[in-house]
């Protein structure tokens, strides 16, 4: 048997993480057993799928790397053939037509939750003849004995009696077919061996078997994905802050990392952290998801990003870089080369905004010094050195502006004032580039460039100079 596995998202808003994850998941799935792996839009809801969150949810699979063998296809693509097959359960009886008005459906819901009962609907119009050309939905007719079984790859056993089951509408008065009937149709038709979906779908899994099997068809296996949590313990939405995929990506992280971190959210190998794709594809099991729900920690999603910052390729990562640099308004060509930033900044930074905003010095003049790393460097004391550092550095010609240049200007200057490095190297640092944390001072100096530097000097004596008249005065 080939293992064939779909994600199936319905088009009515952007990619979210949890159904990235169960994207990822199938994917996995399917390459691990050398099988296929289909993208399904689902988007028979007419009213609310749109044109916008397709594309949203191809550009957010695109961006993860997910490549889908087959598709996309789309069910308002495919009404006539699910017609087909509602016209074949009625020829069979296996489906009925039912014009029970809303004030009854609604009459009869309400007294069942009065009576503590599940809300279902009671088979009213089974037996009933209904004129094909009046107003009417088409029930499903669901056996009333009997059970279905799922043995679920995630949960184990789960068991649903045919009573507690309604015969659900497979289509609506406007002629549409309903999810249930098009999920059932499609999954036949395209040969799904394995569904993995999110476990608020547990619900709908005994009606669609049913259906399955009135058309002679072998069910698939299923695997139920327990959801994803915000860290306050709810179901994770919007107030917790990002879920979309590509504000994910807006917001510099890498896919590998988001990847790497969405695969552990319910599964693990061992005390392993850091799994490549390749890694996953080898290692991942189905059978061996949590069934419990997992928390979305963005700590921890920071940490892994981190991590493969200083993994990734520096070209790659400065091509990215570039973006965000433009998104502060930097122009990235007027400065150093972002692979240099790249390599002296990545392990500094948890997302690529956050190197971005750390690298702005290299391009351009920072507004302010940071009022704490001003005050404590910043002094009288030092302007002595800073004097003789802008005068070395205007003695050197361009092509001595190297580390290791700058680091032996800095040296003979600390010698002379017989200073420490540190002494010396920190007020340079806080003048360059406003606050107490930089790479190396020779790495730092090198990337300002000759000009800058000298500029960010005159600068610092200057706030020197005044600092010292506002204490005098």
């Amino acid at each position: 048997m080939t293992v064939r596995t779909r994600f199936a998202p319905s088009p009515t808003g952007y990619l979210h993480v949890g159904g990235a994850r169960t994207a990822l998941f199938c994917y996995l799935h399917a390459r691990k057993h050398g099988g296929r792996f289909v993208l399904r839009i689902e988007d028979t809801d007419l009213e609310r799928s749109s044109a916008e969150s397709v594309n949203a949810i191809l550009e957010g699979m695109s961006w993860l790397g997910l490549d889908y063998d087959e598709g996309p296809f789309y069910q308002t693509e495919r009404f006539d053939r699910y017609n087909a097959v509602i016209l074949e359960l009625l020829s069979r009886d296996l489906a009925y037509r039912c014009d029970c008005p809303k004030e009854r459906l609604d009459g009869l819901r309400e007294q069942q939750m009065a009576d503590k009962q599940k809300p279902r609907y009671d088979g009213h119009c089974r037996a009933r003849a209904i004129d094909p050309a009046s107003p009417h939905v088409i029930r499903f007719r669901n056996p009333l004995e009997g059970a279905v079984v799922v043995d679920d790859l995630i949960r184990g056993r789960m068991v649903f009696s045919n009573t507690e089951l309604d015969d659900l509408i497979i289509r609506r008065t406007d002629g549409s077919p309903t999810y249930n009937l098009a999920v059932v149709v499609d999954d036949a038709d395209m040969a799904i061996s394995h569904v993995i979906r999110g476990d608020d779908h547990i619900n709908n899994t005994p009606r669609q078997i049913n259906i399955l099997r009135a058309l002679g068809v072998e069910p698939p296996r299923y695997a139920h994905v327990p959801m994803i949590l915000g860290d306050d313990g709810a179901r994770l939405s919007k107030r917790h802050g990002a879920v979309s995929v590509i504000a994910y990506r807006d917001a510099g992280y890498l896919p590998e990392a988001l990847l790497n971190y969405l695969v552990r959210l319910g599964w693990s190998h061992g005390d392993q952290e850091v799994f490549s794709l390749d890694e996953m594809i080898a290692l991942f099991d189905i059978t061996d998801v949590n069934k419990a729900a997992s928390s979305f920690n963005t700590d921890k999603l920071d940490w892994l990003n981190q991590e493969y910052l200083k993994l990734a390729d520096p070209a790659r990562v400065a091509n990215l870089l570039r973006t965000h640099l433009g998104a502060l308004g930097i122009d990235p060509t007027q400065g150093p080369d972002p692979e240099l930033v790249v390599a002296a900044q990545a392990a500094r930074a948890k997302t690529l905004v956050e190197l971005a905003a750390i690298s702005a010095f290299c391009y351009e003049d920072f507004a302010d010094y940071d009022p704490d790393a001003a005050k404590k460097h910043l002094r009288p004391v030092a302007r002595e050195a800073l004097t003789r550092l802008r005068a070395a550095f205007e003695m050197m010609a361009l092509e001595d502006w190297t580390p290791e240049s700058l680091h032996r200007a800095v040296e003979r200057v600390a010698e002379e004032l017989d200073e420490k490095l540190g002494k010396v190297a920190q007020p340079l640092r806080v003048a360059i580039v406003g606050r107490a944390a930089s790479p190396g001072i020779d790495v730092t100096l090198q990337l300002v460039g000759k000009e800058a530097t000298l500029r960010r000097l005159d600068r610092a004596l200057a706030f020197i100079a005044q600092r010292e008249g506002q204490a005098g005065a």
